[in-house]
């Protein structure tokens, strides 16, 4: 199985200047301390919803190579012919998929407003069967090299994903919101 094209160089183009003010400021402005913090008034993300261009690869590929369960397949309700189905990503999340047969859908771009890609936390022993499992599918896989915890490569319709060894909730080492 070869996934979707190239994997990303995560490269930077643009000049960049330093916004360390800027960043501060942004903090300073919007982010409260932890015991200031009001509790969430979501119960977290029932599911993502991707695109894909078939059904049968999407599965083979994050069932069969990523390692996550189908658990639900149906006809989309707001467009006949259309299938919804649902991958179980651990801790109560759902990644779903629609495909649009007959409506032409061009292929993935990175966009202003759209998705750039989604981090799905692994334990490190998923973590390389599931690295070992994208290599023998042919799937271009960049990493771990500037970030030793992550891997990053595209689905078969070039939907940047990557994987963590890092559990939920922390990042480069250090709790998130802590």
């Amino acid at each position: 199985m070869r996934a979707g094209p190239t994997a990303p160089t995560l490269e930077v183009t643009a000049t960049m200047t330093d916004r360390t003010a800027e960043w501060d400021r942004i903090r300073d402005a919007h982010l409260r301390s932890r015991e200031l913090r009001p509790a969430s008034t979501a119960r977290g993300v029932h599911h993502l919803a991707l695109l894909c261009s078939d059904v049968e690869q999407t599965i083979r590929f994050y069932q069969d190579v990523l390692g996550f369960p189908l658990i639900e397949l149906f006809e989309n309700r707001d467009y006949e012919g259309s299938t919804h189905f649902f991958f179980d990503i651990g801790h109560g999340n759902l990644l779903a998929f629609f495909d649009f047969p007959g409506l032409g859908l061009e292929p993935y771009r990175e966009v202003l407003g759209g998705f750039h890609h989604l981090a799905i936390s692994v334990s490190p022993e998923q973590f390389d069967a599931a690295k070992e499992r994208l290599g023998a599918a042919g799937v271009d896989v960049v990493g771990p090299e500037h970030v030793e915890e992550s891997i990053y490569f595209m689905d078969p319709d070039g939907t940047r994903l990557e994987l963590l060894r890092a559990p939920l909730h922390e990042m480069e080492g250090r709790l998130l919101g802590a």
